[in-house]
Protein backbone atom coordinates (compact mmCIF):
# COMPACT_ATOMS: atom_id res chain seq x y z
CA UNK A 1 0.00 0.00 0.00
CA UNK A 2 1.29 3.45 -0.87
CA UNK A 3 1.94 5.86 1.97
CA UNK A 4 -0.23 8.46 0.24
CA UNK A 5 -3.21 6.09 0.58
CA UNK A 6 -2.82 5.63 4.32
CA UNK A 7 -5.46 7.30 6.50
CA UNK A 8 -4.38 10.07 8.90
CA UNK A 9 -3.09 8.90 12.26
CA UNK A 10 -6.00 10.50 14.05
CA UNK A 11 -8.61 12.23 11.90
CA UNK A 12 -10.27 13.63 15.04
CA UNK A 13 -7.23 15.76 15.97
CA UNK A 14 -8.00 19.50 15.88
CA UNK A 15 -6.49 21.76 13.27
CA UNK A 16 -3.34 22.94 15.06
CA UNK A 17 -2.94 25.83 12.63
CA UNK A 18 -5.63 27.66 14.58
CA UNK A 19 -3.37 27.70 17.65
CA UNK A 20 -1.18 30.32 15.95
CA UNK A 21 -3.90 32.75 17.06
CA UNK A 22 -2.76 32.21 20.65
CA UNK A 23 0.69 33.47 19.64
CA UNK A 24 -0.98 36.43 17.95
CA UNK A 25 -3.13 37.10 21.03
CA UNK A 26 -0.03 37.18 23.24
CA UNK A 27 1.71 39.50 20.76
CA UNK A 28 -1.22 41.91 20.60
CA UNK A 29 -1.56 41.94 24.40
CA UNK A 30 2.16 42.71 24.78
CA UNK A 31 1.80 45.43 22.13
CA UNK A 32 -1.06 46.99 24.10
CA UNK A 33 0.97 46.89 27.32
CA UNK A 34 3.96 48.54 25.61
CA UNK A 35 1.69 51.22 24.13
CA UNK A 36 0.52 52.00 27.65
CA UNK A 37 4.12 52.20 28.85
CA UNK A 38 5.20 54.33 25.88
CA UNK A 39 2.22 56.68 26.28
CA UNK A 40 3.79 58.01 29.48
CA UNK A 41 6.21 59.91 27.21
CA UNK A 42 5.11 59.67 23.57
CA UNK A 43 1.90 60.77 21.87
CA UNK A 44 -0.43 58.34 20.09
CA UNK A 45 0.82 59.55 16.70
CA UNK A 46 4.44 58.88 17.68
CA UNK A 47 3.62 55.38 18.90
CA UNK A 48 1.73 54.61 15.70
CA UNK A 49 4.78 55.81 13.73
CA UNK A 50 7.24 53.59 15.59
CA UNK A 51 4.88 50.62 15.43
CA UNK A 52 4.24 51.11 11.70
CA UNK A 53 7.77 51.83 10.48
CA UNK A 54 9.02 48.57 12.02
CA UNK A 55 6.33 46.60 10.18
CA UNK A 56 6.99 48.55 6.98
CA UNK A 57 10.69 47.63 7.02
CA UNK A 58 9.88 43.95 7.61
CA UNK A 59 7.32 43.70 4.80
CA UNK A 60 9.52 45.75 2.43
CA UNK A 61 12.45 43.39 2.99
CA UNK A 62 10.14 40.45 2.23
CA UNK A 63 8.89 42.11 -0.97
CA UNK A 64 12.41 43.06 -2.09
CA UNK A 65 13.82 39.59 -1.37
CA UNK A 66 11.08 37.93 -3.44
CA UNK A 67 10.96 40.68 -6.12
CA UNK A 68 7.20 41.06 -5.74
CA UNK A 69 5.27 43.74 -7.68
CA UNK A 70 3.62 46.60 -5.81
CA UNK A 71 1.53 47.82 -8.76
CA UNK A 72 -2.17 47.11 -8.29
CA UNK A 73 -5.34 47.76 -10.34
CA UNK A 74 -7.25 48.57 -7.13
CA UNK A 75 -5.00 51.26 -5.67
CA UNK A 76 -8.02 53.33 -4.59
CA UNK A 77 -9.30 50.43 -2.48
CA UNK A 78 -5.83 49.84 -1.01
CA UNK A 79 -5.54 53.51 -0.04
CA UNK A 80 -9.04 53.50 1.42
CA UNK A 81 -8.29 50.44 3.53
CA UNK A 82 -4.96 51.90 4.67
CA UNK A 83 -6.50 55.23 5.72
CA UNK A 84 -9.31 53.54 7.65
CA UNK A 85 -6.83 51.23 9.34
CA UNK A 86 -4.55 54.14 10.23
CA UNK A 87 -7.40 56.11 11.80
CA UNK A 88 -8.54 53.05 13.76
CA UNK A 89 -4.99 52.43 15.03
CA UNK A 90 -4.61 56.03 16.26
CA UNK A 91 -7.95 55.86 18.11
CA UNK A 92 -7.04 52.47 19.58
CA UNK A 93 -3.68 53.70 20.91
CA UNK A 94 -5.35 56.77 22.44
CA UNK A 95 -7.87 54.55 24.23
CA UNK A 96 -5.08 52.30 25.57
CA UNK A 97 -3.25 55.32 26.95
CA UNK A 98 -6.28 56.66 28.84
CA UNK A 99 -8.26 53.57 29.87
CA UNK A 100 -7.54 50.31 31.69
CA UNK A 101 -5.83 48.01 29.20
CA UNK A 102 -8.58 45.36 29.24
CA UNK A 103 -11.29 48.01 28.68
CA UNK A 104 -9.50 49.62 25.72
CA UNK A 105 -8.84 46.30 23.99
CA UNK A 106 -12.39 45.09 24.63
CA UNK A 107 -13.81 48.23 22.98
CA UNK A 108 -11.58 47.67 19.95
CA UNK A 109 -12.74 44.05 19.82
CA UNK A 110 -16.34 45.18 19.25
CA UNK A 111 -15.37 45.13 15.56
CA UNK A 112 -17.25 41.83 14.85
CA UNK A 113 -20.46 43.53 16.01
CA UNK A 114 -20.00 46.43 13.63
CA UNK A 115 -18.89 44.04 10.92
CA UNK A 116 -22.22 42.26 11.35
CA UNK A 117 -23.97 45.62 10.87
CA UNK A 118 -21.97 46.54 7.77
CA UNK A 119 -22.05 43.14 6.06
CA UNK A 120 -25.56 43.37 4.49
CA UNK A 121 -24.91 46.88 3.15
CA UNK A 122 -21.27 46.80 2.05
CA UNK A 123 -20.74 43.13 1.20
CA UNK A 124 -24.35 42.34 0.20
CA UNK A 125 -24.37 39.16 2.28
CA UNK A 126 -27.56 38.17 4.08
CA UNK A 127 -26.93 37.79 7.84
CA UNK A 128 -28.34 35.03 9.98
CA UNK A 129 -30.98 35.78 12.60
CA UNK A 130 -28.56 34.97 15.40
CA UNK A 131 -26.61 38.08 14.45
CA UNK A 132 -29.37 40.25 15.85
CA UNK A 133 -29.10 38.39 19.17
CA UNK A 134 -25.35 39.02 19.23
CA UNK A 135 -25.87 42.71 18.48
CA UNK A 136 -28.30 43.10 21.38
CA UNK A 137 -25.93 41.30 23.77
CA UNK A 138 -22.92 43.22 22.49
CA UNK A 139 -24.35 46.69 22.69
CA UNK A 140 -25.77 45.97 26.14
CA UNK A 141 -22.25 44.99 27.15
CA UNK A 142 -20.84 48.19 25.64
CA UNK A 143 -23.38 50.37 27.46
CA UNK A 144 -22.57 48.57 30.71
CA UNK A 145 -18.83 49.03 30.15
CA UNK A 146 -19.27 52.74 29.36
CA UNK A 147 -21.62 53.34 32.24
CA UNK A 148 -22.40 56.91 33.36
CA UNK A 149 -20.15 56.57 36.40
CA UNK A 150 -17.19 57.13 34.06
CA UNK A 151 -15.85 60.68 34.27
CA UNK A 152 -15.72 62.92 31.20
CA UNK A 153 -12.13 61.93 30.32
CA UNK A 154 -13.07 58.24 30.39
CA UNK A 155 -16.10 58.94 28.21
CA UNK A 156 -13.92 60.58 25.56
CA UNK A 157 -11.38 57.75 25.59
CA UNK A 158 -14.17 55.15 25.69
CA UNK A 159 -15.97 56.73 22.74
CA UNK A 160 -12.76 56.86 20.72
CA UNK A 161 -12.01 53.25 21.67
CA UNK A 162 -15.44 52.26 20.41
CA UNK A 163 -14.81 54.20 17.19
CA UNK A 164 -11.60 52.20 16.77
CA UNK A 165 -13.79 49.09 16.72
CA UNK A 166 -15.92 50.68 13.98
CA UNK A 167 -12.75 51.49 12.03
CA UNK A 168 -11.42 47.96 12.45
CA UNK A 169 -14.71 46.55 11.12
CA UNK A 170 -14.53 48.82 8.07
CA UNK A 171 -10.92 47.75 7.55
CA UNK A 172 -12.02 44.08 7.59
CA UNK A 173 -14.67 44.87 4.97
CA UNK A 174 -11.98 46.44 2.78
CA UNK A 175 -9.70 43.45 3.28
CA UNK A 176 -12.47 41.08 2.21
CA UNK A 177 -13.16 43.20 -0.88
CA UNK A 178 -9.45 43.22 -1.69
CA UNK A 179 -9.42 39.44 -1.30
CA UNK A 180 -12.23 39.15 -3.83
CA UNK A 181 -10.09 41.27 -6.16
CA UNK A 182 -7.26 38.70 -5.72
CA UNK A 183 -4.99 41.17 -3.92
CA UNK A 184 -2.26 39.32 -1.95
CA UNK A 185 -2.03 39.86 1.80
CA UNK A 186 1.55 41.15 1.70
CA UNK A 187 0.58 44.00 -0.64
CA UNK A 188 -2.30 45.05 1.59
CA UNK A 189 -0.04 44.98 4.66
CA UNK A 190 2.60 47.01 2.79
CA UNK A 191 0.24 49.84 1.85
CA UNK A 192 -1.33 49.85 5.31
CA UNK A 193 2.03 50.20 7.07
CA UNK A 194 3.21 52.72 4.45
CA UNK A 195 0.22 55.02 4.91
CA UNK A 196 0.34 54.62 8.69
CA UNK A 197 4.05 55.53 8.74
CA UNK A 198 3.53 58.58 6.48
CA UNK A 199 0.40 59.72 8.31
CA UNK A 200 1.95 59.38 11.76
CA UNK A 201 5.17 61.00 10.49
CA UNK A 202 3.23 64.05 9.29
CA UNK A 203 1.43 64.12 12.63
CA UNK A 204 4.81 64.29 14.37
CA UNK A 205 5.89 67.23 12.18
CA UNK A 206 2.96 69.38 13.26
CA UNK A 207 2.64 68.18 16.86
CA UNK A 208 5.03 68.05 19.78
CA UNK A 209 7.92 65.68 19.17
CA UNK A 210 9.63 63.81 21.99
CA UNK A 211 13.26 62.92 21.46
CA UNK A 212 14.01 59.19 21.57
CA UNK A 213 16.60 58.29 24.18
CA UNK A 214 18.45 55.04 24.70
CA UNK A 215 16.17 53.90 27.53
CA UNK A 216 13.17 54.27 25.19
CA UNK A 217 14.50 51.81 22.60
CA UNK A 218 13.41 48.58 24.36
CA UNK A 219 9.82 49.83 24.55
CA UNK A 220 9.68 51.11 20.96
CA UNK A 221 11.48 48.10 19.45
CA UNK A 222 9.35 45.76 21.55
CA UNK A 223 6.23 47.55 20.32
CA UNK A 224 7.19 47.10 16.68
CA UNK A 225 8.42 43.53 17.14
CA UNK A 226 5.38 42.31 19.11
CA UNK A 227 2.96 43.92 16.64
CA UNK A 228 4.77 42.40 13.64
CA UNK A 229 4.98 38.92 15.18
CA UNK A 230 1.31 39.11 16.15
CA UNK A 231 0.34 40.16 12.61
CA UNK A 232 2.33 37.32 11.05
CA UNK A 233 0.96 34.75 13.52
CA UNK A 234 -2.60 35.93 12.92
CA UNK A 235 -2.13 35.71 9.16
CA UNK A 236 -0.78 32.17 9.48
CA UNK A 237 -3.64 31.20 11.81
CA UNK A 238 -6.29 32.38 9.34
CA UNK A 239 -4.43 30.76 6.43
CA UNK A 240 -3.87 27.33 8.03
CA UNK A 241 -6.55 27.09 10.73
CA UNK A 242 -10.30 27.01 11.06
CA UNK A 243 -11.62 30.53 10.54
CA UNK A 244 -14.28 30.35 13.25
CA UNK A 245 -11.88 28.87 15.80
CA UNK A 246 -9.23 31.46 14.99
CA UNK A 247 -11.65 34.38 15.25
CA UNK A 248 -12.94 33.09 18.58
CA UNK A 249 -9.41 32.56 19.96
CA UNK A 250 -8.65 36.21 19.16
CA UNK A 251 -10.54 37.15 22.34
CA UNK A 252 -7.76 35.56 24.38
CA UNK A 253 -6.08 38.96 23.82
CA UNK A 254 -8.66 40.53 26.16
CA UNK A 255 -7.94 38.00 28.91
CA UNK A 256 -4.16 38.42 28.59
CA UNK A 257 -4.51 42.21 28.57
CA UNK A 258 -6.60 41.97 31.74
CA UNK A 259 -3.85 39.92 33.38
CA UNK A 260 -1.15 42.41 32.32
CA UNK A 261 -3.25 45.30 33.65
CA UNK A 262 -3.63 43.65 37.04
CA UNK A 263 0.07 42.71 37.33
CA UNK A 264 1.73 45.93 36.13
CA UNK A 265 -0.80 48.70 36.78
CA UNK A 266 -2.93 47.17 39.56
CA UNK A 267 -6.00 47.75 37.39
CA UNK A 268 -8.90 46.19 39.26
CA UNK A 269 -12.09 46.41 37.25
CA UNK A 270 -15.48 46.37 38.94
CA UNK A 271 -17.69 43.29 38.82
CA UNK A 272 -20.09 44.87 36.32
CA UNK A 273 -17.13 45.79 34.09
CA UNK A 274 -16.11 42.12 33.99
CA UNK A 275 -19.72 41.19 33.18
CA UNK A 276 -19.67 43.75 30.36
CA UNK A 277 -16.40 42.35 28.97
CA UNK A 278 -17.83 38.81 29.11
CA UNK A 279 -20.98 39.95 27.25
CA UNK A 280 -18.94 41.66 24.54
CA UNK A 281 -16.77 38.56 24.08
CA UNK A 282 -19.87 36.34 23.95
CA UNK A 283 -21.56 38.57 21.40
CA UNK A 284 -18.39 38.73 19.33
CA UNK A 285 -18.08 34.94 19.20
CA UNK A 286 -21.79 34.60 18.26
CA UNK A 287 -21.49 37.21 15.52
CA UNK A 288 -18.34 35.57 14.15
CA UNK A 289 -20.09 32.23 13.90
CA UNK A 290 -23.22 33.77 12.36
CA UNK A 291 -21.50 35.99 9.77
CA UNK A 292 -21.30 34.46 6.26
Amino acid sequence: MKLSNLPPLNPKLPNLGSLWMLVAALGFAIMGALVKVGAQKFSGGELVFYRSIFGLLVIWLYIAANKLPLATPVMYKQMSRALVGFASLVLFFYAIAHLPLATAITLNYTSPLFLAVFTPFLLHEKPKKTLFISLIIGFFGVSLLLKPSFNSADWLAGSLGLLSGVGAALAYVHVKQLGKANEPDWRTVFYFTLISTIGAGLWMLFASFHQVEWQDLPVLLGLGLSATIAQLAMTRAYRTGNTLVVASLAYVTVLLASLFGVIWWQEHLSFDAWIAIALIILSGVISIRATP
